[in-house]
């Protein structure tokens, strides 16, 4: 028993100083600033969206470049409103996104699996008609080119039909009468979060960002 104990008790204290050495590269990493000379431009206009855990890239919804409601439909929302301007994209584990609209609904096997990269991901899109800026919604202003760029970076995350159509979930699971879901590429796990994927969408094109981060407080306080 006492062997039982002791072996119990190494594995942890091995758990808590891994999850602890985890903690502490996503804070210092995170502190880590990349592209953090930035060219201003006022070409368009993208912006950061939290809800206190997870970032969303929002674009707009009509550009010349990209009409995102060609793929994104207004249709396959509750409100089906073609009057929204802004699009807010989220990546993340598909358990969680459709399984834990609370917290409390949290379980166990999808924190699991979420956490090793052992299910599929989806894509979360909201619509919004205004948006203001505040502490948890940042406004960029960023080039045509690097528009260019995340666009790519974010069409490239959505699983795609053989007509090259975003493939849409169809699922009752909804957090407001604006948003739904779709399949994504990628595995989540916690070397690659929701967050990590809206960092790497702002680094690729040129904005500030974080070397690396599992959470979002990171990223805004690159835009304090």
């Amino acid at each position: 028993m006492k062997k039982i104990l002791k072996y119990l008790l190494r594995l942890t204290l091995i758990i808590t100083g891994l999850f602890a050495f985890y903690l502490l590269s996503a804070f210092c990493l995170s502190r880590i600033t990349v592209n953090r000379d930035v060219k201003a431009s006022d070409d368009v206009t993208i912006y950061i969206k939290t809800n206190g855990v997870h970032a969303d890239l929002v674009v707009p919804v009509k550009h010349p470049q990209m009409d995102w409601s060609t793929q994104v439909k207004f249709s396959n929302t509750v409100l089906n409103d073609s009057t929204m301007k802004w699009l807010a994209l989220g990546w993340g584990d598909k358990g969680f996104y459709l399984q834990t609209p609370t917290w409390a609904d949290l379980k166990f096997s999808v924190a699991f699996k979420a956490a090793f990269g052992l299910s599929t991901t989806a894509i979360h899109a909201t619509f919004y008609k205004n948006l203001t800026e505040s502490k948890s919604c940042k406004k960029i202003n960023i080039s045509e080119e690097q528009y260019q760029v995340l666009t790519k970076y974010l069409l490239d995350s959505f699983q795609k039909d053989s007509t090259g159509q975003v493939k849409f979930i169809n699922t009752t699971a909804k957090y407001n009468n604006r948003d739904a879901f779709y399949e994504a590429n990628g595995k989540y796990s916690l070397f690659k979060t929701c967050n990590t994927w809206a960092n790497t969408g702002l680094k690729i094109s040129g904005q500030k960002s974080c070397f690396w981060t599992a959470f979002d407080t990171g990223i805004f306080l690159k835009y304090k």
